[in-house]
């Protein structure tokens, strides 16, 4: 059963209790759980993984990755974390499909690994202040969100009987603005719209200048 917590592309984060509950269920029912967690740091003071709660090491598989982390996007460079007889599954089948990544690569993400708390601290301060600026671009649209959510992204609800995909078609037409309609990521995206913070805070500006 595979989980992701904090959620893309809601930003919701996992609590304890639903980590602990979903361990139960994996034991209950014998399957495995593997939660894929490559926001964990993004805009998250308080950064869980499912393996450290009791019993989870039975029946969890853990995913990160430095992409969103490091801002290494591109160069697919993951973990997988868990029992030792899970990961001798998995190199089973991995070490028939690749023989490796390249090793200038594997240099650059153990350098990254060694970067001290404040890479962490500056990286989120960037995103934090374009996520002031989505909020506002929200507000302006007259949306809700969560501002508990974590990731790279902002889930906003539109108001009632909005459908996002005409919504944001109107908003590329009239103001040039693009933003992704919640109905991309299936249909409980329905009434929703997802925001970036990938975006540099200039052209964050300029998007909120054309709606207010």
């Amino acid at each position: 059963m595979w989980v992701n917590y904090p959620h893309m592309p809601t930003g919701s984060q996992g609590s304890i209790k639903l980590f602990e509950d979903l361990i139960r269920f994996g034991k209950r029912h014998n399957i495995l759980i593997v939660n894929d967690n490559p926001y964990s740091c993004i805009l998250n003071r308080f950064p869980r993984s499912i393996l450290k709660y009791k019993d989870a090491k039975d029946v969890c598989l853990e995913l990160n990755s430095l992409s969103k982390t490091f801002n290494m996007s591109g160069w697919r460079v993951g973990m997988l974390l868990g029992r030792h007889d899970y990961i001798s599954a998995v190199l089973r089948v991995k070490s028939n499909m690749d023989s490796g990544m390249f090793l200038g690569i594997q240099k650059g993400a153990v350098q990254a690994l060694q970067c001290s708390d404040l890479w962490f601290a500056s990286l989120n301060s960037v995103y934090e202040q374009r996520r002031k600026i989505v909020w506002q671009i929200a507000d302006a649209l007259k949306c809700s969100y969560n501002k508990g959510a974590s990731g790279l992204f902002v889930w906003a609800k539109l108001p009632e009987n909005v459908d996002a995909e005409p919504f944001i078609d109107d908003l590329l037409k009239e103001k040039s603005i693009f933003i992704t309609p919640g109905t991309v990521f299936g249909a409980n995206g329905k009434g929703y719209i997802r925001m970036s913070l990938c975006a540099s805070i200039s052209d964050l500006e300029d998007a909120l200048s054309r709606l207010i």
